[in-house]
């Protein structure tokens, strides 16, 4: 084989080697930052993986709300209409968090069940529902009692 083509050869297999590398720890990345949503139906019935992280969406439970005195620490239950779910968190909440309103937990179900969360986020504004939730309270038949923002269609 001639010098020349076995330099080119060379140069070829490399930058090939190369772009498969980066192709690799590109996916790689996107993998570990992708945050599936589930639904408390779901989690319920074990379809969310245990320690990964995950989205999970729903309406707060009326009067599930409790906070501890002593640290920034709250529970509440999250609801899609037909099973709930236990979300713990360790922080602020947003101003907009309130019972009877949509929102989505970022965290990990532990082996209880529950969602440790570490972000939680709330509608911005009274019209608004992010779009996993309302389709799993369209599904489970909740979004026909959530009009307006407040449950039941109050206003």
């Amino acid at each position: 084989m001639n010098p020349v083509r076995k330099k080119r050869l060379f140069i070829v297999l490399a930058i090939l080697a190369g772009v498969g590398i980066a192709v690799a720890l590109a996916l790689s990345a996107l993998q570990q930052n992708i945050n599936l949503f589930y639904t408390p139906s779901q989690i319920a019935a074990g379809e969310a993986p245990q320690g990964a992280r995950i989205r999970a969406g729903g309406l707060v439970e009326q009067g599930s709300v409790q906070r501890d005195a002593d640290s920034l620490a709250v529970s509440f239950r999250v609801t899609d209409g037909a099973e709930t779910v236990t979300v713990r968190y360790q922080g602020i909440l947003p101003d907009l968090f309130r019972e009877g309103q949509g929102i989505v937990a970022l965290g990990r179900v532990d082996g209880d069940g529950a969602l440790q969360a570490d972000e939680v986020l709330a509608k911005h504004d009274e019209n608004y529902m992010p779009p996993e939730v309302s389709q799993a309270l369209e599904k489970s038949g909740m979004l026909k009692h959530y009009e307006g923002g407040k449950p039941g269609g109050a206003q």
